[in-house]
């Protein structure tokens, strides 16, 4: 088990936890600050001031990336540049060998897809037959072929897809809408975590768990199935139109967003799922993700009620170009508000009338110590509490390290800064801090359960981890 990431706190003394690491080298003793020393430790030794101490529990459990888990996605097998003018196409090729096999050959072929699919695909024919109509006339030929002959022919335009085989990390959490038989500290909820797989290449999957106390937190197994949500409409069938998707998921956890369109070519990367109530009481889970066409990204918003029923859909206007944009969960004032990063350095603030619309705003937060000289962002919608709405902020510092942070937005003109920490709360561990993308702690959004902030938090773009800190011991920090 590896150790929890350093923190300016202990969870057991309430001191400074630099005991975790050999004693920093001081600057100007000769000694090298070599790599084994915790960069909290570094970011101490370039502040001007201490660490104003925070309290941080650490959960033992750790999320881990399952390779077993896959969903079945189009493959369109064709002829690279020079080699396409051959008076057929290869989609057609391959069509025309499967429909001169056999009987037997294709009967061999559905018993060893039955053998090698059925465990993890709960009804796989449906997936190739409707894999197979949706090519069939298009970019292939085939007049009325045999139920069999159909699903060998989907099976070859076809492929299974381990999607988060590489990393399972970066997630958000939103209250689970059932919260039968939870005892008086636990709360169920959903987390949205970014998967990803072979070629970089990222999705939205899901977990349910419960979390109780401040460091019992458990995960429900998720299902031995994965499924990827049918598309119920495109308008239009246009890349800037929305996408509405029916899942046929009997578990959460089955259900995997995968890339659907152009824009999304590339990945759906890091959601920040959030519970918003509309100003009647009606309750929304809408998440903003980044979609990346593999040249380009745009923000688009994810919206549903019961996680069987979603939207995808662009946000448009000139603040949609940017990453990391984050929906409060209520409108203020009467109109929507939005966090985001559109100069990929500071904290922004947009305020719209539409829920789809963005333009314009006005710099919030801007780095301010070497914690995130670099450049900052948020972690996740903001959370109203008693005293303001609490944002989690992420924060780039020496040799590209990720920390997390905090500041405080006044509840009726989030546009008011009141406060923010100037020493990071979560930083890399020493024996955490390898992985895809080393030396980074980062999350997509918590929530604040009675006085304590709830966070589930991506390692090393590689695996997901839980803390929970005392809203009391954090805001003391902030000035």
């Amino acid at each position: 088990m590896s150790r929890s990431p350093a923190t300016f706190a202990s969870a057991t003394t309430g001191e400074p936890d630099f005991d975790r690491s050999p004693a920093p080298a001081t600057i100007g003793d000769g000694n090298e600050v070599a790599r084994r020393y915790l960069l909290a430790d570094m970011t101490v030794l370039l502040e001007s001031a201490a660490p104003v101490v925070v309290h941080v529990d650490h959960a033992a459990l750790t999320l881990a990336p399952e390779p077993g888990r896959t969903v079945i996605r189009p493959f369109s097998p064709g002829y690279p540049a020079g080699f396409d003018g051959q008076g057929i196409s290869r989609a057609q090729r391959v069509a025309d060998l499967v429909m001169s096999f056999d009987d037997a050959m294709v009967s061999f072929i559905l018993e060893k897809m039955g053998e090698a699919l059925g465990e993890q695909h709960r009804d796989f024919e449906t997936v190739l037959m409707q894999r197979f109509e949706s090519i069939n006339g298009s970019m292939i030929q085939c007049e009325n072929p045999p139920r069999a002959r159909a699903l060998v022919i989907g099976a070859f335009f076809s492929e299974e897809y381990s999607f988060e085989a590489a990393a399972l990390f970066n997630p958000s959490m939103v209250m689970h809408p059932d919260q039968k038989g939870m005892g008086e500290k636990e709360f169920r909820f959903i987390l949205a975590l970014r998967g990803m797989g072979e070629g970089h290449l990222s999705s939205v999957t899901f977990r349910t768990g419960v979390w109780g106390g401040a460091t019992s937190v458990s995960i429900d197994s998720p299902s031995r199935y994965s499924v990827a949500p049918t598309v119920k409409q495109n308008e239009a069938d246009r890349d800037d139109s929305p996408v509405d998707l029916t899942s046929a998921a009997q578990d959460l956890s089955e259900t995997v967003l995968f890339p659907l369109l152009k824009s999304q070519a590339g990945g759906i990367e890091d959601m920040r799922l959030v519970r918003f109530i509309e100003d009647d009481g009606a309750v929304m889970y809408y998440g903003t993700y980044t979609a990346f066409s593999g040249t380009g990204i745009r923000s688009e918003l994810l919206s549903t009620t019961d996680f069987k029923n979603l939207r995808m859909t662009p946000l448009t206007g000139s603040a949609s170009k940017g990453k990391g944009m984050a929906l409060f969960p209520r409108r203020i004032g009467g109109q929507y508000v939005m966090l985001g990063r559109q100069d990929n350095e500071s904290i922004w603030l947009h305020r719209s009338d539409s829920l789809l619309d963005w333009n314009g705003g006005t710099k919030l937060i801007s780095p301010a110590f070497a914690w995130d000289g670099a450049q900052m962002g948020n972690c996740g919608s903001p959370i109203e509490i008693e005293e303001g709405w609490l944002v989690v902020t992420h924060g780039v510092g020496p040799v590209r390290s990720y920390s997390i942070g905090a500041a405080l937005l006044d509840k009726d003109d989030p546009s008011k800064v009141l406060g923010r920490v100037q020493h990071p709360v979560l930083t890399p561990g020493p024996e955490e801090r390898d992985g895809y993308v080393p030396n980074v702690v980062y999350s997509c959004g918590g929530l604040v359960r009675g006085r304590r902030l709830m966070l589930p938090y991506g390692v090393a773009d590689n695996y997901t981890k839980f803390a929970s800190i005392p809203l009391d011991s954090l805001l003391a920090a902030m000035q």
